[in-house]
């Protein structure tokens, strides 16, 4: 199944129209190669309410199986996009956003200064990352190994498993310790 992501930046000045928006297009360059079919990309100024109104309209009426949203996640006043985030999210996701800050501290310890909340509205994950080209491409790429597993998951998918989920069936049903050797 191909899934599809929508990536909106969080920035005053790229949703101005006076800065580049260099995360936006580096993660939407990573989902593609990654598989996804990227359907669009947004920008949006550092407020809460437009933050959340936009995800729950990405959410709820475009239905892609990702939103992305860079920007925001810092300590400043105007970063507000893990508030935002959880104002519209039913379910969090809180082991992404750990294993995202895990490998940033790896290159610097200012990856703990990440809020990123990551979580799950209908059939849509929505995962917040650093507004950095570079500590949103390292999050981004921290989760990658099972962004797919995720995506597959939150649709609805839950029958087929990644070897190495710990639950190894047979065809039927049958752990290989509940199978007596011959």
């Amino acid at each position: 199944m191909q899934h599809s992501a929508i990536v909106i930046t969080a920035s005053d000045g790229v949703a101005a129209g006076v800065r580049e928006d260099d995360s936006g297009s580096a993660i939407a360059a990573m989902l593609r190669d990654a598989g996804l079919e990227v359907r669009g990309r947004e920008a949006v100024a550092d407020d809460r309410t437009a933050i959340a109104t936009l995800l729950a309209t990405t959410c709820d009426e475009e239905g892609p199986s990702l939103v992305a949203v860079t920007g925001g996640t810092g300590f400043g006043p105007r970063d507000v996009t893990p508030e935002a985030t959880r104002d519209v999210i039913e379910r969090e996701a809180p082991g992404l956003a750990e294993a995202m800050r895990a490998v940033g501290r790896r290159s610097t310890p200012m990856a703990d200064l990440s809020r990123a909340v990551c979580g799950i509205r209908g059939r849509t994950l929505i995962i917040d990352l650093p507004g950095s080209p570079r500590g949103a491409t390292e999050s981004l790429e921290a989760i990658l190994d099972v962004l797919g597993h995720a995506l597959d998951l939150v649709s609805g998918e839950t029958r087929h498993h990644p070897p190495g989920h710990g639950d190894e069936r047979d065809e039927h049903g049958r752990a290989p310790e509940d199978n007596p050797p011959m």
